[in-house]
C-alpha cells in the first residue's frame, strides 16, 4: 500500500506558474535535505504513511511568488510493506518568512 498525500489543484497551478526551472545542483545541501525530510514528514502526518527518508535522487527548482517551489524524486522506505524502498515525487513551495519558523508547503507527494 503506498500512502500518498496530494493537492492535485494547488500542484498543478503553482507547478505550472514557474516559468523557469532549474536543476538542483546540490542535492545534498542541507537546505534541499530539510525540505525533503520535510515532505515526507508532512506526509506521513496527513496520510498516516510511515515512510523514512533515504536520500534524493533528483531535484528542480523555480522562484514563484516571494519563494521557491522545489520538485523533487525522493526515495524513502514504507515500513508498512516490509521496509520496501521507493520513488516518490514531492512538490514543496518554500517561503522563506522571518517570522514564522516552518515556512514550507507540502502541494504534492505521491509515488
Amino acid at each position: 500500500m503506498v500512502a500518498s498525500f496530494h493537492y492535485q489543484v494547488s500542484a498543478v497551478s503553482r507547478s505550472t506558474a514557474v516559468r523557469f526551472w532549474q536543476p538542483i545542483k546540490d542535492l545534498n545541501s542541507p537546505q534541499v535535505l530539510e525540505i525533503a525530510r520535510f515532505a515526507v514528514s508532512e506526509n506521513n502526518k496527513m496520510a498516516g504513511a510511515k515512510l523514512q527518508f533515504v536520500k534524493v535522487v533528483t531535484g528542480a527548482e523555480g522562484q514563484y511568488i516571494g519563494g521557491t517551489y522545489n520538485k523533487l524524486v525522493i526515495i524513502a522506505i514504507d515500513e508498512a510493506v516490509g521496509n520496501a524502498p521507493g520513488n516518490y515525487e514531492a512538490q514543496v513551495w518554500d517561503m522563506p518568512l522571518e517570522h514564522i519558523s516552518n515556512s514550507n508547503l507540502l502541494c504534492k507527494f505521491e509515488g
